[in-house]
Order: structure tokens, then sequence, then C-alpha cells
């Protein structure tokens, strides 16, 4: 069960990579000044990349829990 805590520690990890990703991303719009409806348009293409790295580090968090309780 040694290897279900490190394959969600590195699922985690990627998890929290990609959030950080969006959280740049976002960063950089943000500086671009753009109008409203042109940052709404870039933002939607954010969103659901942002909510499946949190799905991402979530069941990676999981599969840590799990495997340290069979453990």
């Amino acid at each position: 069960m040694e290897l279900v805590v490190w394959i969600g520690a590195a699922i985690t990890l990627a998890g929290f990579a990609a959030i950080l990703w969006s959280l740049i991303a976002v960063m950089r719009l943000r500086r671009q000044g753009l109008e409203d409806a042109q940052m709404r348009a870039r933002l939607a293409r954010i969103v659901p990349l942002n909510i499946g790295a949190l799905m991402l580090s979530m069941l990676g968090l999981i599969m840590v829990v799990v495997g340290v309780i069979l453990t």
C-alpha cells in the first residue's frame, strides 16, 4: 500500500501544479486590462481546467489517505 501513497502524492502534486498554472494564467489576464466581455470569455476557458485540477488534487489526497489507512 506504500505504492498507493506515492502515486497519490504524485497525482496531488500534478493537480497542485495545474492549480498554480491557472492562477498564473488569471493573473496574466488581469494585467492585460481587457474589456469585460473579453475577460469573461478567456476566464471561461480557464475555470474548467481549474476545477479539474482541484478534482485531481483531491483524488490524489484521497489516495494518500487510503494508502496510509491500509498500511
